[in-house]
């Protein structure tokens, strides 16, 4: 052991002593703060914020610095400049140096160093910005009670950061200590058997992982073609590694097995514990002591034909105050989850390891017990059920004039499909909507009318990306791909609860209660630049200095509306956004150009929403099962958790879908669509097909009889001699030569013939100097077998 890992141990014992974990330590003045004020440079506006990390933002730093005034201007020009150099990252209307990490995170737990001490990094983390993640040495953990998990290199975990004056070892670049483990690292490997004498041979799911050998007495009954989860018994160097079956999944014949990998290989719980279920069955219904009685209010639910719960109605009517002419009372109200689920229950506990639920085409891993998500939470039709209802009044311009929020007792007048709705609304009602049009239906539409008002004056991010719907048969298999049309019944139903989630947010900062914030950041200048750098290919220019807006990415998607680069232009501006996420610390909202937004309207699926809920009962003392005081230093700690749950839920049924996708295609090897390139890069070109929207690979191994250079600017692969060009947003034809159903792969042929312009460096002979030149790669049509499948992915 080196000396220097050989001090390891000794420093750790340091920090056990020297380190607490208080609230963040107020910001300090500046040195110069005393003296007459200077302007500061931007080293010493570096160092500050490198000593309040997280902490510091424009006012911050004037007050420690002492400007005032004019000089005001100039700082913000300054902290300007180095936002958009990219030496800073805004985070919550806060700044801190590139790369810095934030105080709470998601980080999964990579190794250990020399002395055995567990080492992490974040989760998120952008390599190609800043470099390769930051390793954090975590601290040993507090809790020493029996039986109680400690985490494991592999296991995901939720740290909290923290400070210290000791050097750090060499290679860490922060110190953390587990305050959670979200998710354990799979003690099993997924594959599928493939029966031989004497036992059987594992493919595994992952296609980077080995073979395993199975022997005869550890298969547990698996069959040919079985799907299954093993145990690694033996790992060397030489020959295939040894496994034992633990748990037979099942056929994957079944397109059951497709989402049943997703929950294994992204860690989703799915199984409820037998104290969660004893007490979800042990609830009883709420009655109506306590409560408004709004039984008469003809509330209805719309939603998708096949929706088991319904956790959101809605009610609209002409405001009859003369004060308001033109004006209208919209009414939503949301299933009263917190009436069953008590903070600290078993349930609770559960639900918030979840996070969300999870939607598969062929299931749904729900948050909450069926007899709490599917029974006493569901606004069924016609029976009583508890709720918390916000009562909006906007004036005819579409602008919120007052809110106010009750909780009541209702009774759902009807359960209504989007298209059934909408159907009644175009003139063609059914049995049930013929006796609701009038009274109900034709108010909604009237006070959608005027949200639509407030909504166009606010200009929102308004991207048109439609979704891919997997449609199974009743046996299980894939049906048919189709994009469902979007009508008015979901805008409608959608601008109200985004009207819901702002009065639940404006109520809750009114009476200072904690609260989870959905919120999203404007894109980062390195997003900035990649997307008008994609433009360019298109001859479009933009300049995107000064007060950036949702309306300004809104002109940007008006000038392609009917052309064919639509759809693309549409998912490059997408791709260009920051993540959303769950916060304590409000930044607001870009995409919908809210100041201040947080989700109410589903409790039964997002645990976020369950949080919101109980601190309007807290606030507008509505009950004694509102948010817990104890809570509040711990939501920072809950919204990191479960915005890593909302993307490993995301991940799992994008993963799904694809599985899918491929499975559903080996039946075309050999079939020939229409494509477009949706990402280029040096190893070949990702296409997704026009008919199903599926996505694929095109290895540059086959593309061409050329050298080509790949162009990092204009997103292009450009033949050396040829000129021959292919870039992104070009339609091509292609033959479909490999799908890889478990690994959701397809690979394809390209058959089509690039555009033609200048060749880069051409030289009289048709062979060009390399040197100096970006890497490309030799290609040749008549060798098409050369190359491997990729993973599709989205540019």
């Amino acid at each position: 052991m080196s000396s220097e890992n050989g001090t390891t141990r000794a420093r750790i014992r340091v920090y056990h002593r020297a380190l607490t974990e208080p609230e963040p330590r107020p910001l300090a003045k500046s040195p110069k703060s005393s003296a007459a004020p200077t302007f500061p440079t931007r080293d010493e506006i570096l160092a500050f914020l490198a000593e309040h990390p997280g902490q510091a933002g424009k006012r911050e730093i004037a007050r420690a610095f002492g400007i005032t005034g004019g000089a005001k201007i100039a700082l913000k020009k300054l902290l300007k400049e180095l936002a958009e150099d990219g030496t800073v990252t805004r985070r919550r209307r806060k700044l801190a140096p590139a790369g810095q990490m934030p105080a709470v995170l998601v980080a999964d737990v990579v190794g250990r160093d020399g002395d055995g001490e567990l080492l992490a990094v974040p989760d998120e983390w952008d390599e190609d910005e800043f470099g390769p993640a930051p390793k954090i040495l975590l601290l040993p953990e507090r809790s020493k009670r029996p039986g109680v998990p400690h985490a494991g290199v592999g296991d995901r975990v939720l740290l909290r950061l923290t400070e210290t004056d000791e050097p750090l070892p060499k290679g860490v670049g922060a110190l953390g200590r587990v305050t959670r483990i979200l998710d354990r690292k799979p003690a099993a490997a997924l594959g599928i058997v493939r029966l031989q004498p004497g036992g059987a041979r594992i493919m595994p799911i992952d296609k980077k992982s080995k073979e395993f050998t199975v022997a005869e007495a550890d298969l547990k009954e698996a069959r040919d073609g079985d799907l299954v989860a093993l145990d690694v018994i033996r790992s060397g160097r030489l020959g295939l590694p040894r496994a034992r079956v633990r748990e037979v999944i099942g056929s994957t014949a079944s397109e059951k097995a497709v989402s049943q990998i997703a929950l294994f290989s992204h860690n989703i719980p799915h199984v409820f514990a037998s104290a969660v279920l004893k007490e979800a069955e042990a609830a009883v219904p709420v009655g109506l002591d306590g409560r408004e009685d709004w039984r008469r209010l003809p509330l209805v639910t719309i939603d998708p034909p096949d929706a088991k719960d319904h956790d959101d109605a809605v009610h609209a009517e002409p405001d009859t105050d003369p004060a308001n002419p033109g004006g209208f009372v919209v009414t939503v109200a949301i299933a009263d989850v917190a009436a069953y689920v008590k903070p600290g229950t078993a349930m609770d506990r559960e639900a918030l390891h979840r996070g969300n639920s999870v939607y598969f085409p062929d299931r749904v891993v729900p948050m909450l017990p069926e007899r709490i998500s599917n029974d006493l939470c569901s606004l069924r039709e016609k029976e009583d059920r508890p709720a918390l209802a916000v009562r909006m009044i906007f004036g005819a311009d579409g602008r919120k004039q007052q809110h106010s929020f009750h909780r009541i007792m209702m009774r759902s007048a009807a359960k209504l499909s989007y298209q059934q709705a909408q159907a009644a609304i175009d003139g063609r009602p059914d049995a049930k909507t013929d006796t609701l049009l009038d009274g109900v239906l034709k108010p909604l539409w009237a006070g959608y009318a005027v949200l639509k008002r407030g909504r166009d004056a606010r200009e929102p991010l308004d991207l048109d990306l439609p979704e891919r719907k997997v449609l199974l048969t009743p046996e299980g298999t894939v049906d048919r791909i189709v994009i469902p049309e979007r009508l008015d019944a979901h805008k409608l139903i959608e601008e109200f609860m985004i009207m819901a989630n702002v009065a639940a947010a404006e109520t809750l900062e009114k009476h200072h209660t904690p609260l989870l914030y959905r919120i999203h950041d404007q894109p980062s200048p390195e997003k900035l630049q990649g997307l008008k750098d994609f433009l360019a290919t298109l001859d479009v220019k933009i300049g995107m200095k000064g007060g950036l807006k949702p309306a300004a990415f809104n002109g940007i998607l008006a000038r392609f509306v009917d052309k064919p680069e639509s759809g693309l232009v549409n998912e490059v501006v997408l791709r260009s956004q920051a993540q959303a996420e769950y916060n304590p610390l409000n930044i607001g909202h870009f995409g919908l150009h809210l100041r201040r937004y947080a989700h109410f309207t589903s409790p039964i699926r997002r645990y976020a929403d369950l949080i919101v809920h109980r601190a309007l009962i807290r606030a507008l003392r509505l009950g004694r099962d509102g948010l817990p005081d104890t809570i509040d230093d711990k939501l920072a700690a809950i919204g990191a958790e479960i915005s890593a749950a909302e993307r490993r839920a995301m991940a799992a049924e994008r993963d799904t879908i694809d599985r899918l996708i491929a499975r559903w295609l080996m039946d075309r090897i050999g079939a020939t669509f229409r494509a477009r390139i949706s990402g280029v890069t040096k190893s070949g070109l990702f296409v997704r097909l026009e008919e199903t929207g599926a996505d694929g690979f095109i290895p540059a191994s086959t593309i061409g009889r050329d050298y080509y250079l790949f162009d990092e600017k204009t997103r292009s692969m450009i033949g050396e001699r040829t000129g021959e060009t292919w870039r992104l947003g070009d339609r091509v034809e292609v033959k479909l030569v490999e799908a890889q159903p478990f690994a959701g792969a397809l690979r394809f042929e390209l058959l089509s013939e690039g555009a033609y312009q200048k060749a880069p460096g051409r030289r009289p002979g048709g062979s060009g100097s390399r040197a100096g030149r970006p890497a490309g790669v030799r290609t040749g049509r008549t060798d098409r077998s050369r190359g491997s499948g990729g993973r599709p992915g989205r540019g």
